[in-house]
């Protein structure tokens, strides 16, 4: 199959709500550089697909409020490959309306769809891992999904059970399981069997649309209406009127879950979902001899050991007697939290937009 059927859908419209007050709703955390190499973590995996699929083949969904920071960390892309959802309805209309859009332009397309937010140690081995993803989506129709060997029995991932195994490193999917407590994530570990759920997806953009047909026809009813819009200049005008219809739901629930057809391929390429400050933390390059994580030189740390620190501005930290802690402090908003509460940062979240509005968010 050539190169030029090869797309992928880079999902960068999330609000990144458990990295707050450091993400905010203005500029979330996939726009944001947090290891100081001078690039964004959208930029990272714009960086990581070059090369496999055509530039003018990367799409980006977003909201439409970050147009603008797109067009600013990626001058490089053009108008069209920007999508702007004007509601947020979760992973499925959204790849749903990728795929649409995609076929539209070449009815032979195999996409690659990947979250703007994650972290890709082994540039190799992910090269390695997406190219024999796309031979597979090229010799079957199929739906495939790429699984993360877990090391520790996280409970901010969903799972993946493999079952049959097809040839090497693909297997058939047995079950997907939503984010489990701490005891089943245990049982998870020890079994063998479960793979974190990386949320990167492969497939014909003909299969997922039929797929779409199949078991999200709520969802299908909605986009299929504007079939003659789609890779012309009415297509956001279209969507602007249509897409809040759409049931709000991931692409898990809607077809991963349902669908025969769903197989994962078994990858090591140093993966992390960065999404919460644990990960930060567990994944940052440079951590001092008593194991804190600072982003700056600015720091005084007395018996204080294994805390994440992120301040903005030029400010000096001084810390005394502070062991595992989250210490933000970025424009008009302080978070300290112990790591093992980083869970719940949304429910914070949630109760400061109750008590204080969206001033701080």
């Amino acid at each position: 199959m050539s190169n030029d059927n090869r797309y992928c859908v880079i999902m960068c419209g999330g609000v990144g709500s458990r990295f707050w007050p450091y993400s905010r709703a203005s500029r979330p955390k996939q726009f944001l550089d947090f290891f100081g190499t001078g690039r964004s973590l959208l930029q990272m995996s714009v960086d990581r697909i070059r090369g496999i699929v055509p530039d003018e083949n990367i799409i980006l969904m977003t909201n439409e409020q970050y147009a603008g920071i797109i067009r600013e960390q990626l001058p490089q892309v053009s108008p069209q490959q920007i999508l702007l959802e004007p509601a947020r309805r979760n992973t499925a209309p959204c790849i749903a309306w990728a795929a649409h859009h995609i076929v539209r332009l070449n009815p032979e397309a195999r996409i690659m769809v990947a979250p703007s937010d994650h972290l890709i140690l082994k540039s190799d081995e992910f090269r390695a891992s997406v190219l024999k993803a796309f031979d597979f989506i090229d010799r079957h129709d199929a739906m495939l999904t790429l699984g993360i060997r877990p090391n520790r029995p996280e409970t901010g991932y969903g799972y993946i059970q493999v079952g049959e195994a097809m040839d090497a490193d693909f297997s058939r999917v047995k079950t997907f399981t939503e984010k489990p407590n701490e005891e089943l994530a245990r049982v998870f570990l020890a079994s063998g069997e479960f793979f974190w759920n990386s949320g990167m997806f492969f497939w014909s953009a003909k299969t997922i649309l039929a797929a779409m047909a199949a078991y999200a026809p709520d969802i299908e009813a909605v986009l299929a209406k504007g079939a003659q819009y789609y890779g012309s200049p009415q297509e956001q005008e279209f969507i602007n009127a249509n897409y809040a219809a759409c049931p709000n739901i991931s692409i898990d629930f809607a077809v991963m879950e349902k669908a025969p057809n769903v197989f994962v391929e078994c990858v090591d390429f140093g993966w992390s979902d960065l999404g919460t400050w644990g990960s930060l933390y567990d994944n940052a390059p440079h951590h001092d001899a008593d194991g804190n994580v600072t982003q700056h030189d600015q720091n005084l740390l007395y018996n204080s050991h294994n805390n994440v620190i992120a301040v903005s501005g030029d400010k000096v930290v001084v810390l005394s007697g502070l062991d595992n802690y989250i210490v933000a402090d970025v424009d008009d908003a302080l978070l300290i939290v112990p790591k093992d509460e980083e869970q719940r940062i949304r429910l914070y979240v949630n109760e400061v937009r109750t008590q204080f509005g969206d001033k701080y968010l």
